[in-house]
This record gives structure tokens, C-alpha cells and sequence, in this order.
């Protein structure tokens, strides 16, 4: 997946020197190919409750319009390359994948800080 990204000019730049990152421009790759995915990303900005969306807004905050829609732009290769590479069909992971996924790793690193002080911890949901 890598690989096409890269081929289709929207994988992330990797431009760092003395620890800095710097910002440069996105590589140059199939620009046909390149400008559908820009534009589906932006469509997929526009869509309720869907995993894209939820990046798109999520990243769009801190980052602009214009580096989002590559980063959507190169999830959405890599997701079609990998269900036509295991011939499935797509799984939609929903708004709220973000959220709940903080809160699992949340719990996660808690528990192993704990653990580290050599407490013992059992986590419950609140009901």
C-alpha cells in the first residue's frame, strides 16, 4: 500500500534534518489519479457519520483544508488497496472510532503505570 500511495503522489512527505521536520510539497505521482482521490477525500468530508469524515474534521482542525484532503486522499488508496488485495468488503468503522479507541489506550497506559508502581488495578465500566 505503500507503494501505491507513494506511485499515486500522495504519500507524507518524510523531510527532516537535525531532528526538525520541515514541510515540503507532496511528491510527484499520477496526477489523474492523484486528483480523484483529493476530490473523493473532499466528498468524504462532506458525508454524515462515517470514519472519513471523522478524520477529515479530526485532522482538519490543527492541519488545513488542503493537508487533510491528501491524508484522506492516501487512507482512502490504502483502504482500497487492502479489500482488493483480501477480496472483502469494506467495514465501516463509524464517527465515534477515534473516541473510543483514545479511551481503550487511555485505559491501557493507566493500567501499565499502575502496574509499574506494582498496584494491582481492575477496570469496570460505569453504568
Amino acid at each position: 500500500a505503500a507503494h501505491l500511495c507513494s506511485w499515486a503522489g500522495v504519500a507524507p512527505g518524510n523531510n527532516e534534518s537535525a531532528g526538525k521536520r520541515k514541510s515540503s510539497r507532496t511528491r510527484k505521482g499520477n496526477e489523474k489519479l492523484r486528483s480523484v482521490l483529493v476530490e473523493a477525500a473532499r466528498a468524504a468530508a462532506h458525508t454524515k457519520d462515517t470514519y472519513l469524515s471523522a478524520q477529515y474534521h479530526r485532522i482538519a482542525a490543527r492541519r488545513g483544508v488542503n493537508r487533510v484532503a491528501v491524508a484522506v486522499a492516501h487512507s482512502i488508496l490504502t483502504i482500497v488497496y487492502y479489500l482488493l488485495k483480501r477480496k472483502e468488503r469494506y467495514n465501516e468503522l463509524g464517527v465515534n472510532y477515534y473516541e473510543e479507541r483514545k479511551k481503550e489506550i487511555i485505559v491501557k497506559q493507566s493500567i501499565k503505570k499502575l502496574e509499574a508502581l506494582r498496584l494491582k488495578a481492575t477496570v469496570e465500566n460505569a453504568v
